[in-house]
């Protein structure tokens, strides 16, 4: 069985994300998620959805096998105990994929790295988008 792992914060889910699971999904037989730990969350604002309320957000698709919050001090761990052959990253997530295989080979996971593209078939493809939409509306009012 060929396992793919997908992370990301997916602080209000919309299509973007979808289709980067959806792409994840189709790169092996089973697609785990790993969902961002609030405290994790250091590289963009803090997510405005809990964490435990995203993780059932993204156990409910039905793209996705498995999901589960990543671990509070050590974002390999998790990786490290799915054992996936592909671990995939969205376009716009801020790792070099060199250093990420670099670093997982020095813990001994032997994963291959995708990125997905981006999506480019809606207006409201990232959470930033629909939070400064929603401000502005909700602005002039």
């Amino acid at each position: 069985m060929r396992r793919v792992v997908a992370t990301g914060t997916f602080d209000i889910l919309h299509p973007g994300h979808l289709f980067y699971l959806e792409e994840s999904r189709k790169l092996g037989d089973e697609l785990w998620v790993v969902v961002a730990r609030e405290r994790n969350v250091v590289h963009k604002p803090r997510p405005v959805v809990p964490e435990e309320q995203r993780l059932m957000m993204i156990a409910g698709l039905r793209c996705v096998d498995h999901a589960i919050l990543g671990d509070m001090e050590d974002m390999f761990r998790p990786i490290a105990e799915i054992d996936p052959e592909v671990v995939t990253l969205g376009f716009n997530q801020g790792f070099s994929e060199e250093r990420l295989v670099s670093q997982m080979r020095e813990r001994g996971i032997r994963a291959d790295v995708v990125r997905v593209g981006p999506f480019c078939g809606c207006t409201f493809n990232s959470s930033r988008k629909i939070i400064e939409e929603a401000l502005r509306r909700r602005g002039s009012e």
